[in-house]
């Protein structure tokens, strides 16, 4: 089949970060090269532009670190990319914001941890909520467009309510509640993190009554956790359709989480274009289209809206990125869900967390 056009780059600058967030989405054992540099980066904008791609998520990691990145959000500029800076704000200075502003920076997500500067502590590894309010505070008076991006976790659900209040002191336009993937740090941290259905249910409830009574002021999006669902979510868009990502080191993958799959063949935009990447690599044809699918996702009905599901998960709980996703009640495996989410209804309240450290590089 042809590829689907991307519309979005996931720019993933550096997986460097000041903090060390439990349910980090960086790689955990996955080795990584040296990190482009800015002349490959600004390259893979072009390249990118080129294929369709219309939005660019800079991230990481940290992408602050990057001492280039007003030379990338140039380009992205000139490239009439709609450019989005995703970051913890903890290496920002108001002066380098509006900097960043001034050379074509589009938008902000900011990512705070919880809205309580202990627990904000424990989830991050660093004291961060005073900064994260100082950097929300710059990009209200720059009048950058402000999103509050918050993992919910057993720690923080029932805080909802405190949280969109936060995100309406802070003037955001839109805040992101999204429950925790479990992959990454996440799935070493599952154990002290997964909350019960009963908690998801009632922060579910929370988040709907504030969307309704913020519209028009602050979007509230509650996105829906896998394992407390019948069926997955379309992971990504599904594989290699509208979302590119590229790597610190350059390998161009379908999702964050790709690299993870052992098996599979990605290539590196130093020694091959991102439109030929993304065209007709291996990694990248592995799970377009159905020929791939397995039963029951063969027959499925749902096949064409969820494709399977979240390939990654299917392969760090099943072994299998192939097998149908085990979040799913159809799964053949779906016990093995199930079963995690029995031990959180009994889970301590204080289990000890694996904090993110970096990936050791080859």
């Amino acid at each position: 089949m042809s590829a689907e056009r991307p519309y979005t780059l996931v720019a993933e600058l550096t997986y460097t970060c000041p903090l060390r967030c439990v349910y980090c989405s960086n790689p955990v054992r996955a080795a990584v090269g040296a990190e482009l540099d800015t002349e490959s980066w600004r390259r893979v904008l072009r390249e990118a532009a080129a294929l369709g791609v219309v939005s660019v998520n800079l991230s990481g990691g940290e992408p602050l670190l990057r001492d280039d990145l007003e030379q990338l959000v140039a380009e992205a500029r000139a490239a009439e990319l709609y450019t989005t800076l995703i970051t913890s704000g903890v290496p920002l200075t108001r002066e380098r914001l509006a900097a960043l502003r001034a050379y074509g920076l589009d938008a902000l997500q900011l990512s705070f941890q919880d809205e309580r500067a202990g627990e904000a502590r424990r989830v991050a590894g660093a004291e961060v909520l005073e900064q994260k309010l100082r950097a929300a505070e710059w990009a209200r008076a720059l009048e950058l467009p402000l999103t509050v991006n918050v993992v919910l976790h057993r720690g923080n659900l029932e805080r909802v309510p405190a949280i969109v209040a936060l995100a309406e002191r802070l003037g955001a336009e839109r805040l992101e509640l999204a429950n925790t993937t479990w992959l990454g740090w996440a799935l070493e941290n599952r154990a002290a993190l997964l909350p019960t259905r009963a908690a998801i249910d009632a922060a579910r409830v929370q988040a709907r009554a504030a969307a309704e009574r913020l519209h028009g002021r602050l979007e509230v999006l509650f996105v829906l956790p896998d394992y407390h669902t019948d069926y997955p979510r379309p992971c990504m868009g599904g594989w290699g359709r509208t979302i590119v990502v590229v790597a610190p080191d350059g390998l161009a993958l379908p999702c964050q989480q790709a690299r993870t799959i052992r098996g599979l063949e990605f290539e590196n935009v130093r020694a091959r274009p991102l439109g030929e990447i993304w065209r007709d690599s291996p990694g990248f044809r592995a799970f377009r289209g159905e020929a791939w699918m397995q039963e029951p996702c063969r027959s499925c009905k749902r096949r064409a809206h969820d494709f399977g599901g979240c390939r990654c998960q299917a392969f760090h709980l099943l072994g299998d990125p192939a097998a149908t996703d085990p979040a799913c009640r159809l799964s053949p495996r779906h016990a093995v869900v199930a079963a995690a989410r029995e031990r959180a209804e009994s889970a301590a309240a204080d289990a000890a967390l694996v904090y993110r450290r970096a990936p050791t590089p080859e």
